[in-house]
């Protein structure tokens, strides 16, 4: 918390605050705090129809520079959100934050998510198996004809669009592998590549998941950021695998290492002395 309580971000956890106080008044029972230190949050959305009932969880994290300079970093869960109905959900919340940039926009994201929840229950063709539509990405799918490749699910398609505009002649990046650590009798191993492209994520994920040991692991959690120098912006996206907001603190990690290392490569005012 000490990171995030400084005087450039004052305003910014200011208006985190007040936004969570109405979020938690608005919906109750719906909106959880995950780690509040932290700023990681989590709300139940559904479509407030009784047949099909659909459900979807957001979790996020409000960076420090939220809403100020930065988007929250949001993962949706939901079991039978894929493909193209997914990508469209995480446009059309990236058009809402362009749209209120440098405002508060998570009660406008849950109700975007709530409508779209309502359109798609209207359009019971596009929902191939009702009888599962009230699942969270929490529970399990018994059908294996209803569960993707392991490769397609560990991807995330929220932003699947974005990895067939490139070229099929970019190279792999170099993957770095660190030591294994074992806590508790579970047992960690980070792996880092220098991407530079959304198609460069999935070719380094598709190397990693071609080790056995890695691709049957109970969790593979992966982050990653890529500066657009067009937009001025970053890409950025991470996946959980099961194990709740991991993959959203990584990209955290990821957030806050850049502030440090921006911060160290600003140069000192300088001061005149008589």
């Amino acid at each position: 918390m000490a990171d995030i309580i400084n005087p450039e971000n004052e305003g910014d956890l200011q208006a985190q605050i007040e936004e969570v106080e109405a979020l938690s008044s608005i919906y109750g029972d719906e909106w959880c705090v995950i780690d509040e230190a932290s700023r990681i949050f989590c709300i139940k959305i559904s479509n407030d129809l009784e047949e099909p009932k659909l459900t979807a969880c957001l979790q996020i994290i409000l960076p420090p520079d939220y809403p100020s300079a930065s988007p929250p970093i949001y993962q949706i869960n939901a079991a039978w959100l894929r493909g193209l109905e997914r990508a469209k959900l995480a446009n059309s919340l990236e058009d809402l934050y362009v749209e209120h940039v440098g405002e508060s926009i998570l009660y406008l994201w849950v109700e975007k998510i709530r409508e779209f929840l309502v359109d798609i229950s209207q359009r019971s063709d596009s929902v191939d198996q009702p009888e599962k539509v009230n699942m969270t990405a929490e529970e399990d799918v018994d059908d294996d004809e209803d569960v993707p490749d392991f490769r397609t699910l560990k991807l995330n398609t929220d932003n699947a669009h974005l990895f067939s505009d490139h070229a099929d002649d970019e190279e792999i990046p170099p993957i770095k592998h660190g030591n294994t650590i074992t806590d508790r009798r579970s047992t960690f191993q980070p792996h880092l590549s220098p991407v530079v492209t959304p198609r460069q994520v999935k070719m380094v994920l598709e190397k990693l998941y071609e080790n056995k040991k890695i691709a049957s692991a109970t969790h593979n959690i992966y982050a990653y950021r890529i500066y657009c120098e067009d937009k001025h912006s970053f890409l950025q996206d991470c996946e959980d695998d099961g194990e709740t907001a991991a993959g959203g603190r990584l990209l955290h990690l990821l957030q806050d290492e850049a502030s440090k290392q921006g911060a160290k490569t600003k140069k000192p005012k300088s001061k005149k002395t008589k």
